[in-house]
């Protein structure tokens, strides 16, 4: 159980840090913490809108198959792993809204983004897909 020794003074709302040191440090931890996407990063989510399902499967024998018969196919892969688990996630939310497998949540987390970023993506993807005015429409 805690202990609140309420004899002693609380400090004033003047004590402590100064008023403008304290709000760069509070400015400086928003701007870290807000959910926001550079526009490289938009480009691909939209760009993954017309990515299929399929492209988040490896090659499997069937493509290798067709690869032997007509060539080289279109590769869906990012060079980037951290713009890949953005695309396999927005291809995911594209196609299921926020039907998304955990483990494509995980690698997203993992490739560095945001809980606020993760909510902010399959806000705006689901928005452009009930056709509300927003980032896409």
């Amino acid at each position: 159980m805690a202990y609140i020794d309420f004899a002693q003074p609380l400090p004033a709302a003047g004590d402590g840090m100064a008023l403008p040191a304290m709000q760069s440090i509070l400015r400086d931890r928003a701007r870290m913490n807000a959910p926001a996407f550079s526009s490289t990063e938009w480009q691909v989510v939209q760009l993954a809108r017309g990515d299929g399902l399929a492209s988040l499967r490896g090659p499997g024998p069937w493509a290798r198959l067709k690869t032997l018969i007509f060539g080289p196919q279109p590769h869906f892969r990012l060079a980037s792993a951290r713009m890949e688990a953005l695309r396999r996630l927005a291809v995911e939310a594209w196609h299921n809204g926020f039907a998304v497998r955990p483990s494509t949540i995980k690698d997203f987390r993992e490739a560095g983004f945001s809980e606020g970023q993760l909510e902010l993506l399959l806000s705006a993807i689901t928005a452009a897909r009930h056709g509300i005015k927003g980032k896409f429409a």
